[in-house]
């Protein structure tokens, strides 16, 4: 179990990038959901022991990671956003000179490590070649094979998805699905897709806070009864957005679909819809940016 309690961190500049953060991240696919610029970064790279949070604890299998991050290192696996590594390496060498970085000397159990990984990342075939010329699918599942080096208990992925195409983007999930059978796995996205796919716990980060957590299928029924929808020519868009709580927009067939945020039923030719977690956070999205008249007022 992964145990964060009121972690903080604010920047030298004044930013305050994450703001009381608690959350208890059991055994599985767990998924860190928000926008860019939302925190999610920061966290991941507080929880990898790469920067020390400006207040707040976390502990994981009763290690308090602050006071003794090398005892984490030990036991993380870590694929950041930005994976960087030499490409005219081979992706063997590459992985064999990682796990003598992780502290695996013998040179035999480095040789089963690699061939172990390399099989079931799917990149045996491929394990000659420079990982300059891997696709950016390919790059990312060599990054989870450097990132599995030592069997972790804790996987933390940033941003894997990104930019991939669909069929690696497929083959990727079903990786971290994989994994995440025994594992602690945080799956740090902006794409709903990847956490209503894999994750039977989530929460969602705005401006540094947590501002929802819980099980996709719970927050789903939660949400039944206040998501509308109506189709509507694209320029009376404006209009509906300052009449009503606009969560989404999607164009089909030339026509803008819309969807909103009620709890009772706002007439004017809306349908209720049986949302998904799209809608969910969406819809936390807009209550966490929504203007506090009081607060104004108070200002």
């Amino acid at each position: 179990m992964l145990e964060l309690s009121g972690v903080s961190h604010v920047y030298s500049n004044g930013v305050r990038a994450l703001d009381n953060v608690t959350l208890s991240i059991p055994k599985g696919m767990f998924g860190l959901l928000g926008p860019n610029g939302a925190g999610k970064s920061t966290l991941m790279r507080t929880v990898a022991t790469l920067q020390t949070p400006t207040s707040g604890g976390i502990t994981f299998g009763g290690i308090d990671i602050l006071q003794d991050p090398e005892a984490l290192r030990k036991r993380l696996g870590y694929l950041p956003q930005d994976f960087g590594v030499y490409p005219r390496v081979s992706a063997y060498d590459m992985l064999d000179h990682m796990a003598v970085l992780k502290g695996i000397g013998s040179k035999g159990a480095r040789k089963d490590t690699v061939e172990t990984l390399l099989n079931q990342v799917n990149l045996w075939d491929m394990r000659k070649k420079a990982i300059a010329g891997f696709s950016g699918g390919m790059r990312q599942r060599f990054g989870i094979a450097q990132a599995l080096i030592g069997n972790p208990d804790l996987i933390i992925v940033d941003e894997p998805t990104a930019g991939l195409d669909p069929e690696e983007r497929n083959r990727f999930l079903n990786l971290l699905a994989e994994i995440g059978e025994n594992v602690v796995v945080i799956l740090s996205t902006h794409i709903v897709e990847d956490v209503a796919d894999l994750c039977p716990r989530m929460a969602v980060i705005v401006e540094g806070a947590i501002q929802l957590e819980g099980a996709p299928l719970d927050l789903i029924q939660k949400s039944q009864g206040t998501i509308w929808a109506k189709e509507i020519e694209r320029g009376e868009l404006e209009a509906y957005r300052k009449m009503y709580e606009v969560i989404s927009t999607r164009l089909f067939a030339g026509r803008t679909i819309v969807h909103i945020l009620s709890d009772t039923d706002p007439g004017d030719g809306f349908s209720s819809v049986d949302g998904g977690l799209e809608d969910v956070y969406f819809s936390t999205l807009a209550s966490s940016r929504r203007v506090d008249p009081a607060a104004i007022a108070a200002a």
